[in-house]
């Protein structure tokens, strides 16, 4: 396993099949790609806000391309279970290797973030935690639930691991009744194996199935990159697969590749691409769909959020 030191000056580990490759140089991004530097008195702020609370985000972690929109709103997407993954997935930019232990007070600090920051709509999402006996099913539920109580009137958004051979830890979650219930597909099934080896497609499809079949009243919703060498028809079945779980929500966006240790980009989809992709989702019956080269999971969430509500409602009149 490569140790790699980040700016912080904190080691960080990556397995093996993730060092730097010659062969995979970085493409240069296309204008519709292109988002400015963070350089906001909000996004300071809440920069701030986040290491005072000791807490960690996925927009950081993942070198998400939003991060300077949405910290400069106060929109942040809390990463709990620390920052450190049990898996490889060759997209991800979240160190791997082994955690640390929990941090009790996690859940209470992510609360108390919530409340100060005056969010109408929280994410909270985290690493894979394979080595714990629940794969932090509880951890999730406990950050719940203090959600509730120090910020009763904000809606919670969870985009979990797939709990992959933990049983009993879907269930514990989908019972604390977060507002929406995210897993990521990521990809098409032809390509878990390379980008997603610690995974099983149909394993994460059948989770957010059970969200409904437990919590009909539950939103759920579910993610794909594009730019990895799927096809069109490959991205149209998974849409289908989607459907067949009751997904409510979908998001679609352009991989990018953090480095050159990471996937390569095959292609960039156009926004002419990402628009059609829209269409056809929308025809298909999903309530939401988000398609564009910078749709991000978290992105815009609580917008999206009430969108959400408003076309459920709408549907539930006709």
């Amino acid at each position: 396993m490569a140790t790699l030191i980040d700016a912080s000056g904190k080691a960080r580990f990556r397995h093996p099949e993730k060092r730097e490759r010659p062969d995979a140089p970085l493409v240069k991004k296309p204008d519709w790609i292109r988002v400015k530097a963070p350089v906001s008195a909000e996004y300071r702020e809440t920069k701030e806000l986040v290491r005072a609370h000791k807490l960690v985000t996925v927009c950081e972690e993942a070198a998400c391309p939003n991060i300077g929109e949405c910290w400069s709103v106060k929109h942040a997407t809390f990463m709990i279970m620390g920052e450190t993954c049990t898996r490889a997935c060759s997209f991800c930019n979240v160190a791997t290797g082994k955690p640390n232990p929990l941090d009790p007070d996690e859940p209470e600090n992510v609360a108390l973030a919530t409340a100060k920051m005056g969010l109408k709509h929280v994410v909270v999402t985290s690493v894979d935690r394979d080595d714990l006996e629940d794969g932090g099913a509880e951890h999730f539920v406990r950050t719940i639930e203090a959600i509730r109580r120090h910020a009763p009137q904000t809606t919670i958004e969870i985009l979990t691991p797939d709990f992959l051979r933990k049983a009993g830890a879907a269930a514990r979650v989908i019972d604390a009744r977060p507002d929406v219930f995210n897993h990521n597909l990521e990809t098409v099934p032809r390509l878990y194996l390379s980008i997603r080896p610690g995974a099983r497609y149909f394993a994460s499809l059948q989770l957010l199935a059970r969200v409904k079949e437990r919590d009909p009243k539950q939103f759920t919703k579910s993610g794909l990159m594009v730019g990895l060498g799927e096809t069109r028809e490959e991205v149209m079945q998974v849409m289908d697969d989607l459907r067949s779980a009751d997904v409510d929500f979908l998001t679609i966006g352009q991989y990018l590749q953090p480095t050159r240790k990471h996937a390569a980009i095959d292609r960039f989809w156009t926004p002419d691409e990402f628009k059609a992709l829209e269409t056809i989702a929308y025809a298909k019956g999903f309530l939401m769909v988000s398609a564009s080269p910078l749709t991000r999971s978290s992105h815009h969430a609580g917008e999206d959020f009430a969108r959400l509500r408003a076309a459920r409602d709408a549907q539930l009149k006709a």
